[in-house]
């Protein structure tokens, strides 16, 4: 099992927006190929600080997803002109959250791919 998680702040108030966005997500991912599980979470002192955690069978899965056309249309569910801060922004690859060292940070990811 391998858990990604991604972290990102929006910039420009449509918080509620990409949350909503994010119910509607499960139904284009829940189908991929090794996909198990998707949680939505918010930071409790900042609402801009959302945390994604998928979890899959293998990391070959998720990049598969990742690259996949329903991954791409599940950027057309979120708001027109958001803008998220690149400089926040992060993806991680690891087998388990506690598992620090089997943690690999990918890179940047959405710095432009949600702008409109």
């Amino acid at each position: 099992m391998v858990t990604v998680i991604s972290r990102f702040r929006v910039r420009n108030g449509f918080e509620e927006e990409v949350r909503r966005a994010f119910l509607n997500r499960p139904r284009l991912v829940e189908n991929a190929p090794g996909f198990r599980g998707l949680d939505v979470m918010t930071d409790s002192a900042d609402s801009s600080v959302f945390l994604l955690l998928t979890r899959w069978t293998d990391e070959e899965s998720f990049r598969a997803w990742h690259g996949s056309e329903a991954h791409r249309q599940s950027h057309s569910l979120m708001p027109r002109g958001l803008k998220l801060d690149p400089s926040f922004t992060s993806l991680t690859i690891g087998k388990s959250i506690e598992d620090s060292a089997g943690v690999q940070t990918v890179g940047e990811t959405g710095r432009a791919e949600f702008q409109q």
